[in-house]
């Protein structure tokens, strides 16, 4: 298979290996009263990036029903009238969510609200069926896997999605999905910064594409940052939240500027800039990564989806990047 293409696990559903990721065009929310989102957008421009990404060879969008409380998944299924059957289109649930207040409330990973929630989803993006339907939240209770991956594969069967997964965090949690589901498919963070060498390696064993959120480590790979950035109080990125490491108070931390300079030189080599080499890092780390980039505007649809023409690091380069951050 040629280096732009990826398959979704044993689902034998083919992919362009980068994906975008939807969360920020689900414009500003809450969640347990922090800021989740990542500023105002434009709804407009958001349809005209997700078009040229598809001009640009991309066929995979992943969102989710929490991203904007649904408001993501509206812009997505607008923009993709008349061409459902040239993408392949990714969602999640597993939070609870008032629309009104644009806020998520709670979490609910039960069967029959998965089912609920599932449905709320087709209707917000227009379509009959998710290629892929994932359960958003990262913990699980033991006692509860099994039921919640039976009931979708009774979705599967009754053709409202055609392959499931977990956005999880752990080779535990992989093991475990690969166990007890027939899921193809495990969503986590993954960067040059945040690399969880042992989930690509489980998931290479048990045959399950990796998806990568956060390539960017939340737009800090992009090389645009300096200490002087700083995210407003609509940003995710000026919350406090444990998975927001790269930044304090709003502010890009130090030690990652820091680390970012120090390879910056090699991920911008061969014409990239900075950002398609730390999404070409991704594809040379494992056969089973698939980076989902964010996006905001026509511009930055534009730099990440021209990363597939350049393709993988070289293995001296990723050797090199490996020993400039002392690993």
């Amino acid at each position: 298979m040629e280096m732009s293409k990826r398959v979704l696990g044993k689902s034998g559903i083919e992919v362009s290996a980068l994906g975008f990721g939807c969360w920020a065009i689900g414009g500003p929310f809450t969640m347990f009263g922090q800021p989740d989102g990542w500023g105002e957008v434009e709804d407009g421009e958001s349809i005209r990036a997700i078009h040229r990404a598809i001009d640009l060879g991309v066929t995979f969008f992943d969102t989710s029903d929490a991203y904007g409380t649904g408001h993501s998944e509206e812009v997505l299924g607008k923009a993709l009238r008349g061409m459902r059957d040239r993408v392949v289109i990714a969602t999640k649930g597993g939070y609870l969510y008032d629309r009104k207040q644009r806020a998520l409330i709670g979490e609910d990973t039960s069967p029959a609200y998965l089912r609920k929630a599932l449905e709320a989803s087709l209707s917000r993006l227009g379509t009959a069926y998710v290629d892929l339907y994932q359960v958003h939240n990262g913990t699980l209770a033991p006692e509860a896997i099994e039921l919640l991956f039976h009931e979708l594969d009774k979705l599967v069967a009754e053709g409202k999605i055609r392959t499931y997964g977990w956005s999880t965090y752990s080779a535990a949690n992989v093991e475990t999905f690969a166990a007890k589901t027939r899921g193809t498919v495990i969503q986590t963070k993954q960067n040059l910064f945040t690399y969880d060498a042992a989930v690509a390696a489980a998931c290479e064993r048990h045959g399950l594409a990796c998806i990568n959120n956060a390539p960017l480590a939340m737009g800090f790979l992009s090389g645009k940052f300096s200490i002087a950035t700083h995210f407003g109080g609509d940003d995710v990125r000026g919350s406090a939240y444990d998975w927001t490491e790269y930044f304090e108070n709003g502010k890009p931390k130090q030690a990652f500027l820091d680390r970012l300079t120090g390879v910056r030189e090699i991920l911008a080599s061969g014409g990239r800039t900075v950002a398609q080499g730390a999404l070409g890092w991704l594809w040379s780390k494992s056969v089973a990564n698939v980076p989902i980039p964010g996006f905001k505007n026509v511009k930055q649809a534009e730099e990440n989806a021209g990363a597939l023409q350049f393709g993988a690091l070289e293995k001296a380069q990723v050797e090199e990047i490996e020993r400039l951050l002392d690993r």
